[in-house]
């Protein structure tokens, strides 16, 4: 399968449990370790554990090997790397703390309207 139907996936998946704000940077130009970065934030730990598990859900049901998570139930960050898709889910104060978006501000966004629910 390829980066960009994986990153759908991801996407779809956290948009399912309302993760807030989903932003996919194509890091591919800049960055060897990945093609995409899905970044998202949710507004409780429970939340975070939700969207957490549903795209460790849909990925095993699309066969998508997983190849670590960073992060655990307490987490206020947890990083789930697909290889060539790696997804960053926050809670908000730590989203806003991190700002992944400016660290990689030379990667284009990718438009996703498509993807998620308004």
């Amino acid at each position: 399968m390829d980066s960009k139907k994986m990153m759908e996936i991801a996407v779809k998946a956290a948009d399912e449990k309302h993760a807030n704000d989903i932003k996919v940077l194509n890091i591919s130009e800049v960055s060897i370790m990945a093609d995409y970065f899905v970044i998202m934030d949710a507004s409780s730990q429970r939340q975070v554990d939700a969207i957490v598990q549903s795209v460790l859900d849909k990925a095993g049901e699309n066969d998508i090997e997983v190849g670590h998570v960073e992060g655990n139930r307490n987490s206020e960050w947890v990083l789930i790397d697909l290889h060539d898709v790696v997804i960053h889910v926050f809670t908000s104060e730590k989203r806003d703390f991190y700002n992944l978006e400016k660290l990689w501000s030379d990667a284009p966004e990718v438009d996703i309207s498509g993807l998620v629910t308004e």
